[in-house]
């Protein structure tokens, strides 16, 4: 599994609180000593170090973990596949030994048979461990006993992640319609509602196909396609509806140290750059190597809940580079944040933005990352990056110094 930019240092105790959490959510009611067993999972490398649940069958289970290392590094993939197979020829108890049992009365509603209603296919389930973080949510794979992947399943479990579960489910029908060109997306099988929770059932994308190096241009073709859905517009920045939107999202954030920063940041931008013209249109708004795979047959890009439309144009682009840098290459984020600022006429020029207009559009990409993290409370869940005072916003500060004062038509 490729890297999370927001994945703590933490250890393993959290992840097997969160399994228990989990296991009684999507699992309830009482517990039975014996009988009734209506769910078993091998745990994944095990129960001190939980990663990731699989279903028992051997060719489910194989499916589970091949799917678990797509996409990643050569080695994740090389590691994965061997152990996949190792399951596959049901020699995985060897070494696996952990179990996760759930035991239930006879006809209890669990998640499990929930899905195999809606969807009409008699599914097993996978389910990830992710690291603590505030949208840390359920995902579901979902194979048959044969070991094919019917679809990924994701689940709210609170108000933050079913607002998330809620708009990629919108997302995904804007995008449906749109009839994108230059790239796939997950298509929707199922929306509904389980238990008072949301869940969301998406189409599996072919991301087992051999990969292939993304072309020259045609990730920016790609983002600029989806800039389109929803229409671009070009308006000032201090009379656009996103000006007025990023605000509110500060106002509405816990009054801290870093919120006031934020505030101040954005009042600076106010005062020089109100005026000034910019593209706006559609933004993934999480569009990371992680997030998509080129292939022989297309362009797939998943992981579509932060989908806006109406926002600067170049967000994808900017948060593409950052994230590559900071958790891939390792470098330091504070100062990659800067550099993305520096970089941006190079950055944000293959999507039509101007080099004049794309120090700004870099700027206001950091100043609205910083507003995601604190109206999220990302630094709650202790994630490492999860502060936005510790790099986005001192990096924010220190390019307001630079940014040319009065409208960008007065600056030529």
């Amino acid at each position: 599994m490729a890297p999370d930019f927001d994945a703590p240092r933490t250890g393993s105790g959290d992840r097997a609180a969160y399994l228990d959490q989990m296991s009684e959510l999507l699992w309830p009611g009482p517990r039975l000593g014996a009988g009734g067993v209506t769910a078993e999972f091998r745990i994944l490398p095990g129960s001190a170090r939980p990663r990731l649940l699989v279903p028992p069958g051997r060719r489910a289970a194989a499916a589970a973990v091949r799917r678990y290392g797509e996409p990643g590094s050569r080695k994740t993939l090389l590691a994965t596949r061997g152990l996949a197979l190792l399951l596959r020829a049901g020699l995985g108890g060897a070494v696996l030994r952990d179990r996760l049992r759930i035991r239930l009365p006879a006809g209890t509603q669990t998640i499990e048979t929930y899905l195999r209603h809606e969807l009409g296919v008699d599914v097993r389930v996978s389910m990830h461990l992710g690291a603590p973080r505030a949208n840390r949510k359920p995902v579901l794979q979902l194979v048959t006993p044969e070991g094919v992947t019917v679809g990924f399943a994701k689940i709210g479990v609170n108000a933050l992640t079913s607002e998330l579960v809620r708009a990629e489910h919108a997302a995904l029908a804007q995008l449906g319609e749109a009839r994108l060109t230059g790239l796939s997306v997950p298509g929707v099988l199922h929306f509904g509602l389980w238990a008072g929770l949301d869940v969301l059932v998406q189409s599996p994308l072919p991301v087992w196909e051999r990969r292939t190096p993304l072309a020259a241009g045609r990730l920016a073709t790609a983002m600029t396609e989806v800039t389109g859905v929803g229409g671009r517009s070009r308006q000032s920045l201090g009379g656009s509806g996103y000006w007025r939107q990023l605000g509110a999202r500060v106002n509405a954030a816990d009054d801290t140290a870093a919120r006031s920063d934020l505030a101040a940041a954005l009042r600076r931008v106010e005062a020089g750059s109100a005026g000034d013209v910019l593209s706006f249109g559609g933004s993934h708004g999480d569009w990371t190597p992680w997030n998509m795979a080129s292939a022989r047959s297309g362009l797939y890009v998943w992981d579509w809940e932060r989908f806006r439309t109406g926002v600067p144009v170049g967000f994808d682009a900017t948060h593409y580079w950052l994230q590559e840098q900071v958790v891939v290459r390792r470098a330091d984020p504070r100062a990659a944040a800067a550099e993305s600022v520096d970089r941006a006429a190079a950055l944000l020029g293959p999507l039509g933005v101007t080099a004049g207009e794309a120090r700004l559009t870099g700027l206001l990409y950091l100043a609205d990352l910083a507003a995601r993290y604190l109206t999220d409370r990302q630094a709650e869940g202790e994630l490492g990056l999860g502060d936005p005072g510790r790099w986005l916003i001192p990096a924010l500060t220190a390019g307001l110094s630079q940014l040319p004062v009065g409208p960008l038509q007065e600056r030529h």
